[in-house]
């Protein structure tokens, strides 16, 4: 009989403490680097975190180093927990945020990059603040888990059953056999695109606060901005728009292949199969739209508030493709209230909320390799009806999936449309309208932000009653964690000793 190891679990909750605290403290240099008083509350709270977590490793200390899958689940979802609990803090603290439900949905949104906010007036909150918003998209972009994973072994613990856990996407790549390896080297690009991002915006025209933070969103797929119009703010600026749609897709690109592409090994990048058809989405969609956008006149000059100083058809363009990619990338951005265009292209919105980026991205959706699988082995059903005896395989890149990934897909996608339903199906219950409780469950569940009806680009997710936020963050966590990683702590099996 194996019993779950709670000692390693709360010694590693106390490690993630220790990170949150951390990052904290950078927050408080950026109040005093500004010269804010509330660099005292942001500092109070990072000594909290830290202390908190320093009590939780020191009584745990003696525990034994062994983790199991078990215990790797728990630690992912207890973690983002934990990390959401305390990341409250700074907010309460400066009473910038007072009411905790409200505290609680901005920190889960940050951390599970899905951007949706209840703040009301975003630039007349303190700097230290704001940074600390962008910063918990950054560090759940990639994971706080895949961090500690990177420190674990210097601790006596593998790391194996973390990363499979919270690596988003159906297949956790590895770049080199040791996984520490493989963290340490997404951390290295993660933090290289973030830096190359925030010089070119600045070099574009942005002030270096507001630089660092965008970068910092986008690179997480995160969308929380610095401005209450989002990157709208922007619409006179149309190079610093273009910057941020280049690394909106490299952002939902897997970011192993961005390994093969410093690593010069290209036609790695050209024959896979997934960024072949993320590609075509990309271009496909981002075309449809901005020829419509173009060739209706009342629907570009509605949505558009800044001159088109590159002229119309650029503009058009550009609107178009950044709004296809910050939904598809589960980004969450905003340049134009996409629910005013034609109804042709605000189902077709809407339909982009089920795509999500690459697997290995940071970000959120079902993801293009989940979809094409699910299209072949459609296909490969209509095969097996004709010839019941032949052995058809599903292929991926080349090679023939075992039946098993192929399963895990269907259930992902039937558990992920079942979860979207019942999402939908509450926040209609506590009173929303169709449109707006399909809309924020289904941007809840897929991390994406800006939703449909009172949820749309223009508006928040203040109005919200108290329930519906807690609803909406628990849908951001099972989307951020992929499902199962949560939703199996739901199963009486999970907890039987064996």
């Amino acid at each position: 009989m194996t019993k779950l190891n709670y000692q390693i679990i709360a010694y590693i909750m106390g490690l993630l403490l220790l990170f949150n605290g951390g990052f904290m403290l950078i927050c408080a240099l950026v109040s005093a680097i500004y010269r804010e008083t509330e660099g005292y509350e942001i500092l109070a709270a990072s000594a909290v975190a830290i202390l908190l977590g320093a009590i939780v490793m020191y009584l745990t200390r003696n525990h034994v180093k062994v983790l199991h899958k078990k215990e790797g689940y728990l630690i992912v979802t207890l973690g983002w927990l934990i990390m959401a609990f305390a990341g409250t803090m700074p907010y309460i603290f400066t009473g910038s945020i007072g009411n905790y439900t409200d505290a609680f949905f901005e920190t889960m949104s940050g951390f599970t990059t899905t951007g949706a906010s209840v703040v009301n007036d975003i630039e007349a909150m303190p700097k230290g603040i704001l940074f600390w918003r962008s910063l918990t998209h950054w560090i759940g972009g990639m994971g706080i888990i895949v961090l500690a994973v990177a420190i674990l072994p210097l601790l006596g613990i593998g790391g194996m059953q973390l990363f499979a856990a919270e690596a988003p996407g159906p297949s956790a790549d590895k770049l080199h056999p040791r996984i520490t390896d493989t963290a340490k080297r997404l951390w290295l690009i993660y933090v290289s695109y973030t830096a190359i991002e925030a010089v070119l915006l600045r070099i574009a025209g942005m002030g270096w606060f507001d630089a660092v933070n965008h970068a910092l969103s986008t690179l997480s797929t995160g969308g929380f901005s610095t401005k209450n119009a989002s990157v709208a703010y922007w619409n006179d600026a149309p190079v610093i728009q273009w910057i941020i749609i280049i690394f909106m897709f490299i952002a939902g690109m897997n970011f192993v292949l961005s390994y093969f592409a410093f690593k010069g090994k290209f036609s790695k990048i050209i024959r896979d199969t997934e960024f072949k058809w993320y590609s075509g989405f990309v271009i496909g969609f981002s075309v449809i739209a901005g020829l419509l956008i173009y060739f209706q006149a009342d629907v570009s000059l509605s949505t558009i508030d800044h001159p088109m100083v590159w002229g119309e058809f650029e503009s058009a363009m550009r609107h178009a493709s950044f709004q296809v990619l910050a939904i598809i990338t589960t980004t969450g951005f905003v340049s134009a209230d996409y629910t005013l265009w034609t109804p042709f292209l605000t189902i077709m919105c809407f339909g982009l909320f089920f795509l999500g980026g690459s697997a290995g991205s940071t970000s959120g959706g079902v993801k293009v390799m989940r979809h094409i699988i699910l299209i072949r082995n459609g296909i490969m059903e209509f095969k097996r009806t004709l010839h019941p005896n032949a052995i058809l395989p599903v292929r991926y890149n080349g090679k023939a999936l075992q039946s098993g990934i192929v399963f895990n897909i269907l259930g992902f996608f039937i558990l992920y449309m079942l979860s979207f339903i019942i999402g939908a199906t509450v926040l209609a219950a506590l009173g929303l309208d169709f449109e707006t409780a399909i809309g924020g469950a289904l941007s809840s569940l897929g991390n994406v932000g800006p939703a449909f009806g009172s949820l749309s680009p223009v508006d928040n997710f203040a109005n919200l009653p108290a329930l519906g936020k807690w609803w909406c963050s628990f849908l951001m966590l099972i989307g951020r964690l992929e499902l199962f990683t949560v939703l199996i702590l739901l199963t009486p099996f999970f907890w039987r000793n064996r």
